[in-house]
Formats: structure tokens, sequence, C-alpha cells
């Protein structure tokens, strides 16, 4: 393992391990010590059993394609991506200062609606997302809360530094996986964990119960999660945190509308349901308001939620914050509702519907990230420099169709971590999802999905595009806090 580390290349990129020099971090040199005194093959013989565990314990989404979904585990990949805790405490106040601005414009632009009045977000924005729903208007959710859990994407770029990619603030994925693994990582490196101050994640389920209950007036509370069923790409981990909070898993056929409250079917008859903790997507929710044809969701859910008498989590309508275009916005929300700058500056985002950045786009396509607004997991999106002329031609052709519908990010040089690929470590490039709870007061979990781009040169960590994962260590005291570039 020592020869493989000295010999290990950045290739150029920010690594998250090593200096330019080739020296250790200060946040990596305790594993990095403890990875030198195993050889390579007791690396596999651990990656080998982390994947059996994976297989054993069920871990695993779905993945659709031409129309069939297939079953997969999750790839993962042994060595830790390590965060010092004085670059967490940096991360952790720029994620609540987001989260705080996001609930505060869904309240706004469902209540008073003054960003628009005071043009900061254009009003055709916001009413052409998909994600907006005039149903939602006027609504106040239970304690006013619309973003209870919520799943913010980052990169580290070149100049070292954290971007906020995206916001998903309506049925955020993954965190069952930064659970799992950091399970996993304890029975591979029992010693390590030992040694090494990282801050525990197991707490996760309790804290998101209690901010679940937060938001019921009922003294007892009873929760349900409320999934579309075994075939969800996120069923693995609907049922996980039903399980681990102790909380029943349910369908949209296990509910019913019963004399103005929503009840759970039950073997001893109805039983009311005071929380939804909902894994189904808005349009889905309630066939009476939405999607007629939707069987996921369940018949006057909407009208029960509108009089107060059940709580969704997170409020139906968020997804207006996860549109790509209104993303673009969240800066200006930050200074607007905050009165205060941004700690996590967004990429760059150029937006289509604007005549002179879109030009720019389709004049530096090769140069770009082309993404439609509403599409998410890596689908609808064209990276430049790894694609031909005529996908390229065929992108142009649909920005220009619908602009409003696309936008653009330079090819960002996200950071990279080595990585075991067969006999050896290559660097792969690495995004970071932190997740963070809204009841009361934020908190964000100390740790994060860290998605992995396996493939060699991708920039894509999406699991349904081939990416993997790794633990995210966030160490909890001062050790390795000092990084001098």
């Amino acid at each position: 393992m020592k020869d493989l580390l000295q010999s290990y290349q950045s290739d150029g990129f920010y690594d998250e391990v090593f200096f330019p020099s080739g020296d250790v971090r200060p946040a990596y040199r305790s594993f990095i010590n403890d990875l030198q005194a195993i050889s390579l093959d007791e690396l596999r013989a651990k990656q080998h059993a982390a994947e059996r565990t994976y297989i054993a314990r069920g871990i695993t989404f779905n993945v659709y394609s031409e129309g069939e979904g297939v079953e997969r585990t999750m790839p993962f990949d042994l060595l830790p991506r390590i965060v010092s805790a004085e670059e967490w405490s940096g991360i952790e106040r720029g994620l609540i200062q987001r989260v705080r601005a996001l609930d505060a414009f869904l309240d706004d632009v469902y209540g008073k609606k003054l960003v628009i009045k005071d043009k900061v977000v254009p009003q055709e924005i916001i009413e052409s997302s998909s994600g907006y729903l005039k149903a939602c208007e006027g609504i106040h959710p239970p304690r006013n809360r619309w973003v209870n859990i919520s799943g913010i994407d980052l990169i580290r770029h070149s100049d070292g530094h954290y971007y906020v990619l995206e916001d998903n603030c309506r049925v955020p994925s993954g965190v069952s996986y930064v659970l799992e693994n950091r399970e996993i990582m304890k029975r591979v490196f029992p010693g390590v964990f030992e040694r090494t101050h990282v801050c525990p994640v197991n707490t996760y389920p309790l804290r998101l119960l209690e901010m679940l209950e937060y938001l019921s007036d009922v003294p007892e509370p009873n929760v349900v999660v409320l999934t579309p069923g075994i075939y969800n790409s996120a069923y693995f981990e609907h049922s996980f945190l039903a399980q681990q909070m102790g909380v029943e898993l349910v369908e949209g056929r296990d509910l019913v509308v019963d004399n103005g409250v929503c009840c759970m079917r039950t073997t001893r008859g109805l039983k009311q349901v005071d929380v939804i903790y909902r894994r189904v997507d808005d349009e889905s929710l309630d066939p009476q308001v939405f999607r007629s044809d939707s069987l996921l969701g369940v018949p006057g859910l909407f009208d029960v939620y509108r009089k107060g008498r059940v709580v969704l989590a997170n409020a139906p309508g968020t997804g207006v914050a996860d549109d790509k275009v209104i993303c673009a916005f969240v800066p200006d929300m930050i200074r607007y509702y905050l009165h205060e700058d941004p700690v996590l500056p967004n990429v760059p985002t150029y937006l289509c519907w604007r005549p002179q950045e879109r030009e720019h786009v389709i004049a530096n396509i090769e140069k770009m990230v082309v993404k439609e607004s509403g599409q998410s997991g890596g689908y609808g999106m064209l990276v430049g420099s790894a694609s031909t002329r005529a996908q390229q031609e065929d992108f142009i052709g649909k920005i220009r169709k619908d602009p409003r519908n696309y936008i653009a990010q330079p090819i960002m040089a996200l950071s990279r971590v080595p990585t075991l690929i067969g006999n050896g470590l290559e660097g792969r490039h690495v995004d970071l999802r932190p997740f963070i709870l809204f009841g009361k007061e934020p908190l964000v979990l100390s740790g994060g999905l860290t998605r992995v781009a396996l493939c060699k040169g991708s920039l894509v960590v999406n699991s349904s595009q081939g990416g993997g994962s790794k633990d995210t260590w966030v160490l909890s005291n001062a050790e390795g806090s000092v990084d001098h570039a």
C-alpha cells in the first residue's frame, strides 16, 4: 500500500488527500498512516467483504432503462472522504443559511409574493416551473416550515472552495447510504475508528423522528413513511428509515380519508395518521387535486392537509425550489431574506431564457454542462467535453425550442479522491450531498453522501449513471484542521 500511495497521481486536479507536493493533508494523516500498514491484498479483501455486506443487507436501488427496472447494489469504495472540523464548520454555516433562505422563499412565493413584487425572482420563471403548485397558494404548513428535509449538492473546485451545484428540497434521497456506509466501515476498519475522532451519523433516524413529531400539535403523533412502493428507485431507503424510526411504512392504498382526517388501515380498523413523511412526488399525492391517474397517493389527502389535520413533510410545493433555473437566484434570496452574503456560492450558471446568455452557451457548448431545469439523477444532461458534435447540435435545438427549460454551467474541475480500481489506486471525481433537518432549528448531519464517478475521467457521479459512494468522515475536534496548500 505504501508504494501505491507514493505512486498515486492527482493529475493536476484538487486532491482531497494529497497536497500538490505529495504530502498528506492533515485531516487524512491518521487514516493514511493506518492504510500504509496493510497490504494491497488485505485492502482488496476488505473491499470484497464490504461488497458482500452490501448484498447481504439488501442495500439496493432501482435503475430504469427502456421501461424495465433493474435492481442494483450501490458501488462502494473503502477509502473515505475526510473533512476537518474547521472546514465542516464553514460548510455547516453555509447550509443552514441556504436552507433558511429557501424556506423563507417558499413561504413567500405561496404567500405574499414579495420576492416577485420586489423583482428579485421573475414571476414568469416561478409560475412556469413544473414544481410550482398553484394549489399551495395561501397555505401555511405546520410550524410554518416548508423544507423539513433537504440535501444540498456541493462540489469542490480546483481553487479548493466549495460551490453549490443544486438543491434537493422535495424528496431528497441518499441518507440511508450514509448510515449504512458508516456501519460497514466500522466493521471493516474497527481499529481506525477507535483512533480517529469521527463525528457519529447514527443519530439521524432519531433526529428525523423528533423533527417530524415537532411538526405536529398532537402530544404523541402517529408518524408514517409514505412510499410509492417496492419498484421505486429509493425503496430501500424508505423501508430502512421507517424501520430505524420505528414507524409504519405505508403505500397510498394503506391510507384513506375518513371523516375529514387521514387514517391508516390496520387489522383493528382505521387509525388516525398525524404526520406523513412522504417519499411520493407532489403530483402523485392526491388524484383529486393533481394527477388524476395517480395510484400512489390518497384521494382527499390534500384537503385534509390544507385544513391542518395532517402534516406532510416535506410540504407540497417545495419542488419549485429544486428547479435548476430558480437555484441560480438563491444567492439573491439569501441577501433579500437574510440580509447576508452567501457563505457557499453557486456554481456559475447561465440561464438560457436570457438571450445573451443563451447565445453564449450555444457558442461555447463544448465547454459547458447543459441541464434540463426539472431533471435529476444525471438525466437530461450534456457534458460538452464528452459529447459528439451531433449530440451538441441536438441540445442546441432543444435550447432554442424551449430556452426556459435549460441552464448551463462551465465544466468544473471536481475534486478527486483516491479510489481502489483493480490493482491500484486511481483518482476519481466526487461531490458531496449533506443532509439538513429543519424543525425548530436547522440541524446538519455531520457527514453526508460522497458520490464518486467510478468511470475514469467521468464527472457524472449519480448512481443511476454508474457512480458509487464513499463514507464521509467529519472530524470532531481540531485534528487535521490546518490545511495549507
